[in-house]
C-alpha cells in the first residue's frame, strides 16, 4: 500500500489512525450520551439541546485549526504542534469520563483546543512529504491512503465504545478514546526521523500580517463578535436568529476570521492571488457538504436509535454476544424521555429532557405482537455501530477509488481535482435521496425502517466523501503558498467548522418537521446547489491548478 510513497507516510497514517480512533469513538456516543436520562448515566438533554451542543462542538473543533495552523506556520513548527494537540485531546477525552456538567464542558473545551493544534498540521506534513519531485505525482493517492488510516480508526472504535458502555458505562468508553490518542502520540514520536525533514517553518513575506497584529485585529474581534452574537439577537428580537444563542454566537464570531481570509486574497501578491482565490471559492462550497455529512452523528444517529430495526440478525447474534457490542432491552418500565401525542420528545425551558416511566423507546414504533414476553430481552445492534458503516466503506472503497482514478489517469481521462469535488457533491445529494426513500418505506417512521436503507445511504455518501474530502486536502496542499500552508489548511477546516455548525442547526429542525421526507429534501437541494457552483467555476479552477502545479 505504501509502495511509491515517502517513508513518513506510514508514520502519519498510523498516528492519524489512533487519533481518529479516539475522536470518532467519542463522537459515535456523544449524542447518545447527551440524550440518555441521567438515571442511566447520561446528561439528560433534550434532542434540540443535544443537537445544538453537537453542532457547536464540531464547529469549534474545526474552527481552532485556524489558530493551530497559524502558530505552527509562524512559531511552533508542525511536529511540536501535533504533540501539544494530541496531549490535550487525550486529556479531554479522559475528562469526559468524570460525571457532571462542569467536567463535561471543560473537557470539551480542552478537546477543541487540542484538535486545533493537531488536525491541520498533520495534514500539512502529509502534503509536505510530496514536495519532493520523486513523489509529487502520487500526492492525490497519498491523501487517499492517509484518509483510509483515518477511517480504520473510525471503524474499529465504535465496537470498542459499544462493548465498554454496555458492559461498564459511558465513562470507560470515553477513557478508551484518551488511551487511543496517547497511543497515536507514542507512534508519532517513534517515527520522528522520517518526518523531521519536512517540518520546515517558511519565512514570512512583506504582505503577511505580523502575528501580534493578528491577535489584535482578528482574535479579539472574534471574541467580541461572539459575545455580541450571543446577546444581541435576543435583546432585539426576543429570540436567537437561528434557534440557539450558541449558533448566533458562532456565526458572528466567524465573521472576523472569514474577513481575515478575504484579506489574504486582497493583500496577496500577483503570484499568490489566484491560488488563494481558488481555495477560498472551494472552501465556501464545501460548507454544504459538511453540513450534510456530519448529520451522521445527530439526525442520522436519532434515526438509527428510534426508527431503524436494530434487532440482531441471527447470522451475527453469536458474535455480538461474544464481543458484547449488542444492546439488550426488555419491556420493563424505566426512566425514558416523555413524548407528546405526535411522538416528539418533550423538554423543559432549560433544554433538558422531560422524563417519565415507560418501556424502552425502541418499542414506540414496534408493533406489540413483536414485543418480547415479560422477562425476556430483545438483542439489538448498539446504535453507535452504525457509525462504523461509513468508515468501513471508506476502508473498502478507498483502494477501488484509487485504482479507478489510476485507470482513468493512464487513459488521460482522470477528472481534475476540482471536478472530483464537484462529482462528490452530486453523489452526496444521491445519499439524501436514499434517506427520503427510507422515510417513505417506513411510513414516515410509523414502523421500523430496514437497516439497509441507512447502510445504503452511508455507502453512497462514502463515495461522495472519497471524491471530495481527501481531494480537498490535496488541493490545499497543491495550491497554498508554502509559507502559509498550515494557515490555508486551517481555512479548509474553517469551512468544515461552518458546515458542522449548520449540521447541528439542520438536525435541530428534526422534531419540527413532521414529514421527514422534507428534512432530507433540504439536504438534497443544498448538495445540488453546491455541485452547480463547483461546475460553473470548473474551467477557472482547473486553469489555476494547472498554472500553479503543472497538473490538473
Amino acid at each position: 500500500m505504501f509502495k511509491n510513497h515517502p517513508r513518513g507516510l506510514p508514520v502519519l497514517f498510523f498516528t492519524e489512525m489512533w487519533e481518529r480512533f479516539g475522536y470518532y469513538l467519542m463522537l459515535g456516543i456523544f449524542t447518545l450520551y447527551m440524550i440518555d436520562p441521567s438515571s442511566s448515566g447520561g446528561m439528560g438533554f433534550s434532542d434540540f439541546k443535544a443537537a445544538d451542543i453537537y453542532g457547536t462542538y464540531l464547529a469549534l473543533v474545526y474552527l481552532t485549526p485556524f489558530i493551530g495552523g497559524l502558530l505552527a506556520d509562524r512559531i511552533l513548527g508542525y511536529r511540536k504542534a501535533i504533540m501539544i494537540g494530541g496531549a490535550l485531546m487525550g486529556t479531554g477525552y479522559i475528562g469526559l469520563a468524570i460525571p457532571g456538567q462542569t467536567s463535561f464542558f471543560i473537557s470539551l473545551l480542552i478537546i477543541i483546543i487540542g484538535n486545533g493544534f493537531f488536525k491541520p498540521n498533520i495534514s500539512t506534513l502529509v502534503g509536505n512529504l510530496y514536495n519532493n519531485d520523486k513523489y509529487r505525482k502520487y500526492k492525490d493517492a497519498g491523501f487517499n491512503i492517509f484518509y483510509m488510516g483515518i477511517n480504520i480508526g473510525a471503524f474499529v472504535c465504535n465496537f470498542v465504545a459499544a462493548y465498554l458502555r454496555n458492559q461498564y458505562g459511558w465513562g470507560y468508553a470515553f477513557a478508551a478514546a484518551g488511551i487511543g490518542m496517547y497511543l497515536g502520540l507514542i507512534w508519532f514520536f517513534s517515527g520522528q526521523k522520517h518526518v523531521k525533514e519536512v517540518d520546515v517553518i517558511k519565512t514570512t513575506q512583506p504582505e503577511d500580517m505580523p502575528l501580534g497584529k493578528m491577535l489584535s485585529t482578528i482574535f479579539i474581534p472574534t471574541i467580541i463578535a461572539g459575545v455580541i452574537g450571543w446577546y444581541l439577537p435576543t435583546l432585539l428580537f426576543g429570540q436567537p436568529f437561528l434557534g440557539a444563542n450558541s449558533t448566533d454566537a458562532f456565526l458572528f464570531a466567524s465573521i472576523p476570521i472569514v474577513g481575515f481570509y478575504a484579506s489574504l486574497y486582497i493583500r496577496a501578491s500577483k503570484e499568490d492571488k489566484q491560488p488563494i482565490g481558488a481555495l477560498l471559492a472551494v472552501f465556501g462550497v464545501v460548507i454544504i457538504f459538511w453540513a450534510i455529512f456530519h448529520q451522521n452523528g445527530s439526525a442520522l444517529t436519532i434515526w438509527a436509535e428510534r426508527y431503524t430495526d436494530r434487532e440482531m440478525p441471527a447470522i451475527v447474534e453469536g458474535a455480538a454476544n461474544t464481543l458484547y457490542f449488542n444492546q439488550e432491552v426488555d419491556i420493563s418500565l424505566r426512566e425514558v424521555v416523555k413524548t407528546d401525542a405526535h411522538g416528539i420528545p418533550m423538554s423543559d425551558a432549560n433544554g433538558n429532557a422531560i422524563t417519565t416511566m415507560g418501556p424502552h423507546p425502541y418499542f414506540n414504533n414496534l408493533p406489540k405482537e413483536e414485543w418480547p414476553p415479560e422477562g425476556q430481552n430483545l438483542n439489538l445492534v448498539s446504535t453507535e455501530i452504525f457509525q462504523s458503516v461509513n468508515p468501513g466503506f471508506v476502508v473498502i472503497f478507498t483502494p477501488l477509488v484509487v485504482l479507478f482514478f489510476a485507470f482513468l489517469r493512464k487513459r488521460k481521462k482522470e477528472p481534475s481535482t476540482p471536478a472530483k469535488i464537484g462529482w462528490g457533491m452530486v453523489v452526496t445529494a444521491l445519499s439524501t435521496v436514499v434517506m427520503m426513500l427510507a422515510v417513505i418505506a417506513s411510513h414516515n417512521g410509523e414502523i421500523k425502517s430496514a437497516p439497509m436503507w441507512l447502510i445504503s445511504s452511508y455507502g453512497v455518501i462514502t463515495v461522495g466523501e472519497l471524491f471530495l474530502s481527501p481531494m480537498g486536502l490535496a488541493l490545499v496542499s497543491k495550491l497554498s503558498p508554502p509559507r502559509i500552508t498550515g494557515l490555508m489548511m486551517g481555512g479548509w477546516f474553517l469551512s468544515t467548522a461552518l458546515g458542522n455548525k449548520l449540521s447541528g442547526v439542520l438536525s435541530g429542525l428534526w422534531n419540527g418537521i413532521d414529514n421527514k421526507v422534507f428534512f432530507f429534501m433540504i439536504n438534497f437541494v443544498g448538495a445540488m446547489v453546491g455541485a452547480f457552483l463547483i461546475f460553473i467555476m470548473i474551467k477557472w479552477l482547473r486553469k489555476v491548478v494547472l498554472d500553479h502545479t503543472g497538473s490538473h
